[in-house]
C-alpha cells in the first residue's frame, strides 16, 4: 500500500493536490476537515461541537479525530493506500496513526509538506472565503489557524523527519507544477 501524509498550513493547497494524487494513485482520501464538515452539515452533535471549535480556529480533540481515522482505515483495508490530508496535526496523532496503520500491517510511505509563505497563505484563504463563504476564512481566524499550525502542527514534520519520511515540497507556482514536484517525491518513496 502507498500511504501518504500530505501536510501544510491552511491554504497551502492540500485539498487541491490531494484530488490529483488520489486520481493518479487510486488512493482513499482521508481529510479530517472534510469528515468534520460533513458532521457539521449533517448537524450532528459531534458536528455542532466541532463547528464551535473550528470557528475559533482551534483543533478538534485527538480522541474524536483518531476514532474517525480508525473507522476509515477499517472500511478500506483492502484498498491500494491512503492519503492523509491535514492529518496528523499533532505528534500524538502521528503516534496514533502509526499504531492504527501497524494494526493493519501498514506504515506511512512518505510525509510531504507543502511549503508556502504566510502572506501567500493569507491571500489564498481570503480569496477562498470570498468565493465559498466559508465562515473560517476571515483574516482573524486565518491568522489564528496559521499560528496554531506553526505552534502545534509543525513539530509533526520533525517526528517524520526522524524516520526519514518527511520531504518538503515548494507549494508555490501553478497547480500542475506543484503536482509534478509531489509526483517526483512519491515515485522515489514507492
Amino acid at each position: 500500500m502507498l500511504n501518504i501524509v500530505l501536510f501544510g498550513p491552511p491554504g497551502s493547497g492540500k485539498g487541491t493536490q490531494s484530488e490529483k494524487i488520489i486520481k493518479k494513485y487510486n488512493l482513499v482520501h482521508i481529510s479530517t476537515g472534510d469528515l468534520l464538515r460533513e458532521e457539521v452539515a449533517d448537524r450532528t452533535e459531534l458536528g455542532m461541537k466541532a463547528k464551535e471549535i473550528m470557528d475559533r480556529g482551534e483543533l478538534v480533540s485527538d480522541e474524536i479525530v483518531i476514532g474517525m481515522i480508525r473507522k476509515k482505515l477499517d472500511e478500506h483495508a483492502d484498498g491500494s493506500g491512503f492519503i492523509f490530508d491535514g492529518f496528523p496535526r499533532t505528534v500524538e496523532q502521528a503516534r496514533e496513526l502509526r499504531k492504527a496503520l501497524t494494526d493493519h500491517d501498514e506504515r506511512v510511505s512518505v510525509m510531504i509538506s507543502l511549503e508556502v509563505p504566510r502572506e501567500e497563505l493569507v491571500k489564498r484563504l481570503l480569496k477562498r472565503g470570498e468565493e465559498t463563504g466559508r465562515s473560517d476564512d476571515n483574516l482573524e481566524t486565518i491568522n489564528k489557524r496559521i499560528d496554531v499550525y506553526d505552534r502545534q502542527t509543525l513539530p509533526v514534520t520533525y517526528y517524520y523527519g526522524k524516520m526519514h519520511k518527511h520531504v518538503p515540497v515548494d507549494g508555490t507556482g501553478s497547480i500542475d507544477k506543484i503536482f509534478d514536484r509531489i509526483v517526483e517525491v512519491i515515485e522515489k518513496a514507492e
